[in-house]
């Protein structure tokens, strides 16, 4: 599907096989695999959203391509959430009610994701996190049904922290979005600090949808603080970075954030030079799926994958491994395949864990800088960090180290 297809509040999206095209005729695709992409694709998260939505119909078509999964076309039921909790719930219960959908991906929010989860018994459905970063939700919120293969925000954070140990700055602020999330990053960061024997000095959080951060600039200013670690995403994202540099906050502290993304670097340029952060995908990896990912995708779409659109399509992959192991989209039988999963992916190797249902997987740290023959800075892997060390205990947010 062309990246500039419209976008509508309901779209059946029947890829190429289902239109005839891969060896399946459509009297054969009357049975299809139907995937829930309950996602925002309006609000200030629906730049995030149209990416992860475009990995999901990428990895869609190449399955179509070869004939489906258990020779079943798939068909993904998308409808925009707007990035509302209470919307999410009433579009998942529609397509688990009218569409019969038993396995939903690509919520953008962990608000959203935490909304959802209750029902997943009640509806008999999966929900495979593609972004969901909130670490109750392989913790204290885990439900059966629930799985994430994507790095969660604890990791991210740890990854961040680990780097921190040896640097040379002693004193931390915190700046987040005020929702689950931010304020769950926010919290093991500031674990982290002090075990390491730094000083965590506060933290502020602004609303969703925020345009004007120059009062909290001016905190941040008048904190003393060597550093700020940023939980912040989207438009929000943007925004902070874009006043920062005009601030020139950057001269006075590091900007550290707990994820680094092209679509931010693309849109806010320059702002971005200097940025330390972890990064879910970064796409430079050296290992041979993600050489064929980043190859297919380009021919796909004319540029390489960015960082959202390469974790949700992990994601996938990881769906599709599972489904393939049951032999099955019951709920019963996939979670069990799920559990314990190992597959290489796009990452490398990872590892869904039985006990909480986290895929353990590498850690990244990136350094945004500019780089000859780039029309836009780009993020340069600096350290990476093994899963037993950026992974947390089984239902855990804190580490023990």
């Amino acid at each position: 599907m062309s990246e500039h297809a419209t976008i509508s509040r309901r779209t059946l999206l029947q890829t190429a096989t289902v239109a005839g095209i891969g060896g399946i005729s459509r009297t054969e695709a009357a049975d299809p695999i139907k995937i829930g992409i309950p996602v925002a694709l309006t609000g200030p998260n629906g730049g995030i959203g149209a990416q992860m939505r475009r990995a999901c119909e990428f990895w869609a078509k190449q399955v179509n391509a070869k004939g489906g999964l258990l020779n079943r076309p798939i068909e993904l039921i998308v409808e925009d959430t707007a990035g509302s909790p209470a919307t999410c719930v009433r579009k998942v219960q529609e397509m688990v009610e009218g569409s019969g959908v038993r396995i939903i991906t690509c919520v953008v929010a962990s608000n959203e994701a935490l909304a959802v989860v209750p029902k997943l018994t009640e509806w008999n459905t999966i929900f495979v996190s593609g972004d969901n970063g909130d670490g109750r939700l392989t913790a204290q919120s885990l439900v059966p049904n629930f799985f994430r293969p994507n790095i969660s925000g604890p990791m991210g954070t740890r990854a961040v922290a680990l780097w921190l140990r040896d640097s040379p700055m002693k004193k931390f602020y915190g700046m987040g979005m005020d929702y689950a999330w931010g304020h769950n990053s926010l919290e093991v960061f500031s674990d982290e600090v002090k075990k390491a024997g730094k000083e965590f000095i506060g933290a502020v959080f602004s609303p969703i949808g925020t345009k004007d951060f120059s009062t909290y600039i001016t905190k941040l200013r008048e904190s003393g603080a060597d550093a700020v670690y940023l939980v912040l995403a989207g438009d929000d994202y943007n925004a902070f970075l874009t006043q920062a540099k005009q601030y020139r906050l950057g001269g006075k502290m590091q900007l550290l954030t707990e994820q680094v993304d092209e679509m931010t670097l693309n849109a806010v340029g320059d702002a971005a030079i200097g940025l330390v952060g972890s990064t879910r995908y970064p796409v430079a990896l050296d290992n041979p799926e993600n050489k064929a990912f980043v190859a297919a995708w380009k021919q796909e779409y004319g540029r390489p994958p960015q960082m959202f659109e390469g974790d949700q399509y992990q994601s996938c992959v990881v769906l599709q491994a599972g489904i393939e192991k049951a032999n099955s989209i019951d709920a019963p039988k996939l979670r069990g395949a799920l559990e314990g999963l190992k597959i290489v992916s796009v990452k490398g190797p990872i590892e869904v864990r039985a006990c909480d249902h986290q895929a353990a997987q590498s850690g990244f740290i990136v350094k945004v800088a500019r780089k000859d023959g780039s029309p836009h800075p780009v993020a340069e892997v600096i350290a990476t960090y093994p899963a037993d060390r950026v992974t947390p205990p089984c239902n855990k947010m804190e580490y023990e180290d």
